[in-house]
C-alpha cells in the first residue's frame, strides 16, 4: 500500500513495461535460449526483449534461426502481455484469485487501456480477455490450413505463433524474410492482414461496436472516427501502392497477387511489420507514404503505436477550426472538449522531436548509413512497426540503444513517459500574467 501511495498509475505503467523488459532478456541471455546454446550477447537480448514486450517487431537476430524452442516461446510471451499490457494480466490474475478488483487496480487498467468510464472497466476487462483468447485462435486455426500441409504437427506452432504476432500487432515471424513467400497465398495474407485490423482498433470499439450491436448509428464518436479513418487508410493507400510499385517492388506479379502485396504493405505498416514484398525496391513515392502510415498507426487502447488514428484526425479538424478562426473543433455534429487540441499536437511534437534526435545520433554514429535508411529505422521503431531497411543487425551498441528507448517509448506513449518523469501528484493553484507573442 505504501508502494502505491508513492506511485502513480503512469509510473506503475511504465515500471511494468521496464519489468518485464528486463525479465525477458535475463530469460533470452540464458545459453539454451538459443540455438547454438551459446550465449547471446545481452544488448541483443535486451532489444528483443524490448521489440517483443513493445510489440515492435524490429530485430538483430533472426527470430527462427537463432532462437530456441525456449527463446520463441520467451518472446511469444513477451508479445502478448505486451501486446495487452503488464496491468491487464496483473487484473486478470487478482480477478480470478480475488473475484474482485480494488479502486486503484482499475485506474491503473483503465489508464493502460486507455478506457474513459471507471465503471465499465471489469466489463471491457472480460471482453478483452474472452475477445482476444477466441480471435487469436480463430486466426490460429485458419492459418492452419496453410501451416499444417506444408509443416506438418509444426505448423500448428507455427500458425499460433504468427496468430498472436499478428494480432498484437508484433510483427515478429519464424521465416527471418517474414511473408514473402506468401505473398501469392490470400489464406496466410488475409487472415493476417485482418488480425492486425482487429488488434489495432482498439479495445474500448471492440466495446462500444458489442454494447451497439455492430449499428454504425449508435457508435459513439471515438469509435466512428475509428472505423472510418482506418478504412479510408487502407482503400486509398493500396490504391496509390499499386499505382507507385506497379513496375517496382510488384514487377513480375499478376494483378491479384498485386492487389494482396498492396493489402498487406498498406496495413502492416500501422504497426504489424509483416511485409510481402522486397522493402528495398519500393519506390519512393510509396518509401514516403510508409512512413506517413507509421507514423500515423493504429487507434488508442489497441495493439498498435504511433500517434495514433484521433490525434491524427483531431490535428487536421483543428487545423480546419484555425483556418475558419474557430474556437472550438466540431466533428460529426459534436463539439470536442477544449485542451485536445493541445494534447493532440504535444503527442505530434514529442514524436517529431524524437525522430529528429535519434536520427541526429544514429547518423552521427553510423556515417556509412544512408538517412532514408536511419529514418525510416527510427520512425518504425516509435512507432512500433518492426518493418526495417536491413540495417538493424550491424547498428553499433549506441545505436541499439537508442532504437530501444524509442520502441518502449513508443509503447508506452509519449505522453504517459513525460508524465511518468513529470508528474507531480499536488501542484500549488498558480497563475502568471498573460503576454502575448507573434507565431506563424
Amino acid at each position: 500500500m505504501a508502494i502505491k501511495r508513492r506511485l502513480t498509475t503512469t509510473r506503475i505503467i511504465t515500471l511494468s513495461f521496464l519489468l518485464v523488459i528486463l525479465a525477458g532478456a535475463i530469460l533470452l541471455c540464458f545459453p539454451f535460449s538459443a540455438k547454438s546454446r551459446e550465449a547471446t550477447p545481452f544488448i541483443d537480448c535486451l532489444f528483443t526483449a524490448t521489440s517483443a514486450t513493445c510489440v515492435t517487431g524490429l530485430v538483430t537476430v533472426p527470430t527462427f534461426s537463432h532462437w530456441s524452442l525456449f527463446g520463441q516461446i520467451v518472446i511469444l510471451l513477451m508479445i502478448q502481455i505486451g501486446g495487452l499490457g503488464f496491468m491487464t494480466f496483473v487484473t486478470m490474475i487478482t480477478f480470478f484469485i480475488r473475484k474482485q478488483v480494488g479502486l486503484f487496480d482499475r485506474k491503473i487498467f483503465m489508464q493502460s487501456a486507455a478506457i474513459m468510464n471507471l465503471g465499465s472497466v471489469l466489463t471491457l476487462f472480460k471482453q478483452i480477455l474472452f475477445g482476444t483468447l477466441i480471435i487469436e485462435c480463430a486466426g490460429a486455426v485458419i492459418l492452419s490450413f496453410a501451416f499444417v500441409p506444408e509443416m506438418g504437427a509444426r505448423g500448428i506452432y507455427f500458425a499460433v505463433f504468427h496468430s498472436v504476432s499478428a494480432f498484437c500487432n508484433a510483427g515478429f515471424d519464424l521465416f527471418d524474410s517474414s511473408l514473402t513467400a506468401y505473398n501469392s497465398n490470400p489464406v496466410v495474407i488475409l487472415t493476417i492482414s485482418l488480425l492486425i485490423i482487429l488488434g489495432g482498433l482498439g479495445f474500448i470499439v471492440w466495446s462500444n461496436m458489442i454494447d451497439s450491436k455492430f449499428r454504425f448509428s449508435r457508435f459513439n464518436l471515438h469509435t466512428k472516427i475509428v472505423l472510418i479513418t482506418t478504412v479510408s487508410l487502407i482503400v486509398g493507400p493500396m490504391l496509390l501502392f499499386m499505382l507507385f510499385d506497379w513496375n517496382f517492388s510488384l514487377e513480375g506479379m499478376n494483378f491479384g497477387e498485386k492487389i494482396l502485396a498492396s493489402a498487406m504493405q498498406v496495413i502492416s505498416p500501422r504497426t504489424a511489420g509483416f511485409y510481402s514484398v522486397d522493402l528495398t525496391k519500393i519506390s519512393n513515392s510509396s518509401y514516403v507514404m510508409t512512413v506517413l502510415l507509421m507514423f500515423i498507426g493504429g487507434s488508442p487502447g489497441s495493439t498498435a503505436g504511433g500517434i495514433k488514428t484521433t490525434t491524427f484526425v483531431i490535428i487536421l479538424f483543428s487545423i480546419l477550426a484555425e483556418a475558419r478562426k474557430s474556437d472550438s473543433i466540431t466533428i460529426g455534429k459534436r463539439t470536442l472538449p477544449q485542451g485536445i487540441a493541445k494534447t493532440a499536437n504535444a503527442i505530434l511534437a514529442m514524436y517529431i522531436s524524437a525522430v529528429v534526435a535519434a536520427c541526429l545520433i544514429i547518423c552521427g554514429v553510423e556515417s556509412n548509413l544512408s538517412l532514408n535508411n536511419v529514418f525510416y529505422e527510427v520512425v518504425s521503431s516509435i512507432c512500433t512497426v518492426g518493418l526495417s531497411r536491413g540495417i538493424t543487425p550491424d547498428l553499433s551498441v549506441v545505436s541499439k540503444l537508442v532504437l530501444i528507448l524509442l520502441m518502449f517509448l513508443g509503447r508506452v506513449g509519449s505522453v504517459t513517459f513525460a508524465l511518468a518523469f513529470g508528474e507531480k501528484k499536488d501542484t500549488p493553484p498558480l497563475e502568471f500574467p498573460t503576454e502575448k507573442i507573434m507565431i506563424g
